[in-house]
């Protein structure tokens, strides 16, 4: 990824995660529309990367658009066979299906993650995706 993209959707995390402990509506929405304008100029140059929409994705308030922002992560993981990021972004899905109610749909991401899983060294990620599948299906 480029570096000095990636510095910006880091900033733009942090200052989003203020705003938001702060209650900042303005200031996170302006934050917010930032970010998007950055994955939106990205959107399938080489700058494109599966991190500026998986942060976006965490941002997203409404949540069935965040589960949208999530496939197209997903999609840009794929097409650089990141293991890291295809297990992360859906883990990330899979918990806001759970949110909404749709735990068929969060087991359909969180078998894809686990496979993902496999071949990442984030032992933590692995058991909490493990944990939390094993508990949706014995439910």
């Amino acid at each position: 990824m480029n570096t000095k993209i990636y510095k910006e959707v880091l900033y733009l995390a942090k200052e989003l995660m203020t705003c938001a402990n702060k209650k900042d509506q303005a200031g996170f929405d302006a934050y917010y529309a930032e970010l998007k304008a950055i994955c939106d100029d990205n959107d399938g140059t080489d700058k494109d990367h599966p991190v500026q929409w998986e942060t976006l994705g965490d941002f997203t308030d409404d949540l069935e658009q965040a589960i949208t922002i999530y496939d197209k992560a997903l999609a840009k993981a794929a097409a650089i066979n990141s293991k890291d990021y295809l297990s992360s972004i859906g883990f990330s899905a899979a918990q806001l299906k759970i949110e909404l109610g749709d735990n068929a749909g969060a087991i359909e991401y969180l078998e894809q993650a686990k496979i993902h899983s496999n071949k990442i060294i984030d032992k933590e990620l692995k058991a909490e995706i493990h944990d939390v599948l094993f508990d949706l299906k014995k439910a």
